[in-house]
């Protein structure tokens, strides 16, 4: 049989790369006399540099940015060649990470910047770049892209200061927001989200926060409060923009215009980096959809017999726009069968079936049983693999 290995990553214990070898030799083990084929996939947040340059190599670019407590850090760009010129691949949570954070957690959500991206952007451009995808997810940051603008150009000190400080943003601190939207009409910019999250509203991302006890009640309502304000200034601006408005949409005020940028799925992601890139012109679309494009997953599966798939959680989540539901459903158009391994699994077979997965396998065999460090996550998935091999294998 010819097997291709499509996972993604699995959180903090494998990149999708480690993953994808493990179960490379797991399958190999189990069934040797069978082809395997690795094919590292991503979604929206983590990870998307690491895969695309396992698979389509490049050139990776140091650029030293202000992390999200302003430190300096190293954060490296991937520029790829391609038919129409080159490509650059920026993953913010490489300068916006939680990880990035000092031990006694800086300024938090409510008060980190995304303007060391902004800058990374802006990097990128002034190399002349004009086809870029951008990683929104994975980030500590909440302030709806105000930081991501300001490295961009704008001016203002107070779109620096963190989601918070938002509320006392004017229309006066946006001023090159326009000329910076003009600048950006001949930029073909993808943005990944690894959710579709609005950015406003009961189901946006400051309740998201709340929800998740990331913050407290009280913080997430005051971070809704300001990226409310933040919003419908950008609104604003955008409703005025002659120049980049969109022909097939009908012509909207301030408040409309704020509506609908802050209602686009992922306009959220990010801690609303998906709203200033959607102002900005961004094209958003899943994460898991643009690495399976950008690595050609459907031209791999037209010479595979089975795929081979997995993620850490197997949830809700994971079966609607993850790397496992996107190859499942990539594979459907082949009639191929489809296989997923998970670190756990949250979903029965009624859920997984009707995604289109044929069978689905978590590493350990309890809950609460998955090892807890990386090398030892390998050899329990490469183990786990090496029997659903047996099962599978013909």
């Amino acid at each position: 049989m010819r097997i291709l290995v499509a996972p993604g990553r699995f959180d903090d214990l494998l990149t999708s790369v480690q993953a994808a070898e493990a179960m490379t030799a797991g399958w190999s083990a189990g069934a040797p006399h069978d082809t395997v084929v690795r094919l590292p996939l991503a979604d929206g947040g983590p990870g998307l540099l690491e895969a695309v340059r396992s698979v389509r190599g490049g050139d990776l670019l140091p650029v030293t940015v202000p992390g999200p407590a302003g430190a300096p850090t190293p954060v490296p760009v991937l520029v790829v060649d391609g038919p129409g010129g080159p490509t650059a691949y920026l993953e913010a949570a490489l300068a916006l990470g939680r990880h990035l954070l000092p031990a006694d957690d800086g300024p938090g959500v409510a008060g980190g910047s995304s303007y060391g991206l902004g800058l990374l952007l802006r990097a990128v451009l002034d190399q002349g770049v004009r086809r870029v995808v951008v990683a929104v997810g994975g980030v500590v940051t909440h302030d709806a892209g105000a930081g991501l603008l300001a490295g961009l150009g704008l001016p203002s000190g107070a779109l620096r200061g963190g989601g918070a400080a938002l509320a006392e943003v004017s229309g006066e601190d946006l001023d090159g927001l326009a000329g910076l939207r003009r600048e950006l009409a001949d930029v073909d910019l993808l943005v990944a989200v690894d959710s579709d999250a609005h950015l406003l509203g009961l189901h946006g991302t400051s309740a998201a926060l709340g929800s998740a006890r990331t913050v407290p009640a009280d913080v997430a309502q005051q971070l809704e409060r300001a990226l409310s304000a933040f919003a419908h200034r950008v609104g604003d601006v955008v409703a005025r923009d002659t120049v980049r408005r969109d022909l097939l949409a009908p012509p909207a005020d301030g408040r409309e215009q704020t509506r609908r940028l802050a209602q686009v799925p992922g306009a959220g992601a990010g801690g609303g980096l998906g709203f200033a890139l959607a102002a900005l012109g961004g094209r958003l679309l899943p994460g898991a959809r643009v690495a399976a494009d950008v690595l050609d997953l459907a031209g791999r599966l037209g010479e595979a017999d089975l795929v081979l798939t997995g993620e850490q959680e197997l949830d809700g989540h994971a079966l609607h726009d993850g790397v496992v539901a996107t190859a499942a459903a990539a594979a459907l158009a082949h009639a191929l069968p489809v296989v997923a391994v998970a670190g756990e699994v949250h979903v029965g077979r009624r859920e997984w079936g009707a995604a289109g997965i044929a069978g689905v396998y978590a590493i350990a065999e309890r809950p609460g049983l998955m090892p807890a460090a990386g090398a030892d996550a390998a050899a329990a998935l490469r183990d786990r693999v090496a029997r659903v091999a047996r099962t599978w294998s013909r």
